[in-house]
Formats: C-alpha cells, structure tokens, sequence
C-alpha cells in the first residue's frame, strides 16, 4: 500500500474515533441525566399517588386519537383497552383511514355504532369525511369514515373532530396501560401552561399475554429480531428521549403514543401528509412555531407510561421500517433546515438539532464507514494493527455497552420482566448487538438516506397479528 493510502486510512481511522468518541460523550451525559430522572421519578410515585390525582380538578378531558387502515384485526381489542383508562373523561375518536378490509364493519358491530349527523370543523386540512358514527354502549366512542389519505391525514381528521382541548394518537394494534394518560398529563398540570407535548415510553408486546386489553404477563420473544427491538427500544427512549427531554431539546414524541396541546397543533398546521416522518416533522415544527410567536414552551418525556406495540418478526419487515424511520429523519432535517445554529430557535436550533444530526442521522453513515475501514485493515495487512483494533473496540462500545446499559436502566426503574431466563437473554443479546443487528440496521437507514434523496416514497404497511384481545 503507497504512503498516500496509508495517510488517507489514518485520517479517516482519526475521523471515526474522534466522531464516536463524540457520541459517546453524549450518551454517558444523557445516561447520567436518565439515571437521576429516573431516580426523581420514583420519589414522586411514593408520595404522590395517582389515585390522588385522578380526582383533581386540574386534570383536563382528552380526545384519544385511534387511526387505522386494514387494522380489522386490531381495532376492536385496542378500543377495549383504552375504555379501561383509568381518567376522569376522555373520548376515543377511530378514523377508519379508506380501510379496504372490514375495518369499518368491524368497529361498528363491535360497539353499536350508529350513525350521526355531526358537523366536522375543519382546524386543519384532511380529506373529506364521509361519515360519523357514536356507540350506543359507549357514548364517548366516536367513529370516523374518511377518505383514504394515509396515517397524517387520518390524525388530522381526528383532530377535527375531538372535542376536548388536549388530543392523544395512538396506534390502532397497541395498547396502553391502565394508569398511561394521567401519568402522561402530570408534565402538563406542573408545567403552568408551557408544556405542549408529552411522549412516553413504547415497549414490545409480541409473545406477552393480553386479557381485555391489559398486558398481563410480560414475556419476551425467542425470535432474534424481535429481541433486539426490545433492547433498542430500551436505549432509544431511556437513554435518548429521558436525556433530551431534560434540556428541552426533544425532537420526536412517538407517533404510537403522544399526548399533544391541541391548539398547538393547530398553530402548527396540523400533521404533513407529504412526509413518511410525519411524526417527529410536527413535534419539530411545534418548537419552530412556538419560537416563532414568541411562546415558551417545552416538549416532554417521561419514563413511566407505557404503551404496548406490535413489533416486526422478521428482518424484510423490519428492513421496510428503519428504512422509512430514517427516510422520514432525512426528510425532516431537509424541511427544517433553516432552524440549525439559529439565535431565535434557542437551545433546539443550536443543539438539539445538529446533536440529533449528527448521532441519528450521521450515525449510520459514519458507521458504515467504519465497517468499510476495518476491511480495508483485514484486507490489506501493511496498516497498523492497533487503528483497526481501536477501531473495532470502539464500535463494540458504541453499540453493545449502552444497549446492556439501557437493559439494567428498564428493570431498574420499571421492572416488567420478572421471569429471570428473559432477563439472561436480553442481557447476553445485548452483547452480541454489534456483531450482527447494528450492522443490518445501519444498512437499512442508509437505504432510507438514499430513498429520500431519490424522494422516493414507501407507504407499505407492514402485517399485523393483533396484539389486543
């Protein structure tokens, strides 16, 4: 190999490590911020119980938002478990997005829906709404018929139709636990008026027992796919959202379960329908907006309510997913580009957004050079053995380190897998994260990276067993 080579592997082998030490940097401050949340949290559980709460005076209605297309196997299961919520008033909204299957059929005969004339005000833009129907067992059940226009665009018809001043979305094959909307309304009673989005944590249901819509046992999945989802998400909302949440630069509230200030909303235009990412799009244009009009206001996570999804089961599905997440990331940044380093978007636009920049979406890039790097180390035995073993050792800790790290955050601060066999084989897939599920996962999103570029777009949905019975 010429010295030039050699010279051109050194700069980039320095690349790498200075960039990972960078994020590693970032991830010992958001998990020590995680850590003392957590902590802060547990104390507030003891002595403020939710019982308390829940016959406050301060506890405003909500309008659960339950979007679906083709979720006939799904819809009546997760309807059940949010009338068991435990809250003062609420209503649950269904938007049968054009479904093609018996979506519709199935939601009226599962609550005797009829149909109702109802005006529905047009806050934000979706398609035209055929219909409207209220139960006749549950009158705080509404069902929405629209025309088919995709997730964003069936939440926006939600959001038109609710009633109450706050609004909920949550997938239509998940289930939220019993307690999850009082605990996620607390930032919003405490937060005198600036708090105007609140996400909470999503957790992976397949293989765990469901009985009227209650998760009643806790199981994890044998399939190697769905494990290291179960792991990811761990790390994802623990160690990323807890620790961004705390210095106000959350980007992203999860599009299957987020409680939203609907004026907010409103003011913001509602979701984009143009975008996979429509999700972390409005959470970031309800910064930009509120910094616009001078309003302060803060995003928030908190640990502690939990919703349960359907995760995919195998690698093409799962492939399809990451992909989109990272497509509706590229194309999120590209729409708010004008915020990054920018004196009037305060701490999102000179940190939150170029740090989410450059671990979420230069990650996968930097990674895959990575990867490229030490094959050219193996390949080519003339360049020094230490870069490619520090090369190696970094992407392990990168990787496999904060996945463990975020296991032993789960059952410190939740503790929902009890059985001990399922907590040996999260801890020990954690380990093997970076030899086989990080790399696939870094492929994918430079898939996504490229997909948005080519404004290429990927609707597909993927298929659903059904959580909810």
């Amino acid at each position: 190999m010429t010295g030039v080579l050699n010279f051109i592997f050194f700069m980039l082998v320095l690349g790498f490590i200075c960039y990972t030490f960078l994020v590693l940097i970032w991830y010992i401050v958001t998990a020590v911020t995680a850590m003392r949340a957590m902590k802060k949290a547990e104390g507030i559980h003891e002595t403020e119980p939710y019982e308390d709460r829940l016959q406050s005076d301060d506890i405003p209605p909500v309008s659960i938002l339950v979007p679906g297309y083709n979720e006939e196997v799904s819809v009546e299961g997760t309807v059940k478990s949010l009338l068991g919520l435990r809250y003062q008033a609420f209503e649950i909204i269904i938007v049968n997005d054009g479904s093609t299957d018996n979506m519709l059929n199935t939601a009226i005969e599962a609550f005797r829906m009829k149909k109702i004339e109802q005006v529905v005000r047009r806050y934000v833009s979706s398609k035209p709404v055929k219909a409207v129907y209220q139960s006749e067992i549950h009158r705080n059940v509404y069902l929405i018929d629209k025309e088919n226009g995709g997730k964003a665009d069936a939440l926006n018809a939600g959001i038109n139709a609710s009633n109450y001043p706050y609004v909920c979305s949550i997938d239509a094959d998940s289930v939220l636990e019993r307690d999850a909307l009082i605990k996620a309304v607390q930032p919003i009673i405490d937060g005198n008026g600036e708090v105007i989005a609140v996400g909470g944590s999503i957790r992976i249901a397949n293989s765990s027992s469901i009985e009227r819509g209650e998760i009643m046992n806790v199981t994890v999945s044998k399939r190697p796919v769905v494990i290291m989802q179960v792991i990811e998400y761990f790390r994802a909302f623990l160690i990323g959202r807890l620790g961004m949440s705390h210095f106000n630069i959350l980007l992203i509230v999860s599009g299957a379960f987020g409680l939203f200030e609907k004026s907010a909303v409103i003011a913001a235009g509602g979701y984009r329908t143009d975008t996979v990412g429509e999700d972390m799009e409005l959470v970031v244009r309800m910064h930009r907006t509120a910094r616009e009009n001078n309003r302060k206001s803060k995003i928030s996570y908190i640990p502690d309510p939990v919703c349960w999804t359907e995760a995919p089961e195998t690698a093409a599905v799962l492939r399809r997913q990451r992909r989109r997440w990272h497509q509706g990331l590229t194309e999120t940044f590209w729409i708010h580009r004008s915020m990054f380093f920018r004196k009037k978007y305060g701490t999102v636009g000179w940190i939150g957004m170029p740090v989410f920049f450059l671990i979420e979406w230069c990650g996968p890039v930097f990674e895959l050079l990575g990867y490229g790097l030490l094959l050219w180390a193996l390949l080519f035995g003339e360049v020094n053995a230490v870069f490619a073993i520090i090369l190696f050792l970094l992407m392990i800790m990168m990787g496999s380190l904060l996945s463990v790290t975020s296991v032993l955050l789960e059952e410190q601060g939740n503790g929902r897998h009890t059985n001990v066999k399922d907590l040996d084989r999260l801890f020990w897939y954690a380990w093997t994260e970076s030899f086989w599920y990080r790399p696939l996962t870094v492929f994918w999103r430079v898939e996504g990276i490229w997909k948005a570029i080519r404004r290429s777009k990927d609707w597909s949905k993927a298929e659903r067993k059904g959580i909810s019975s």
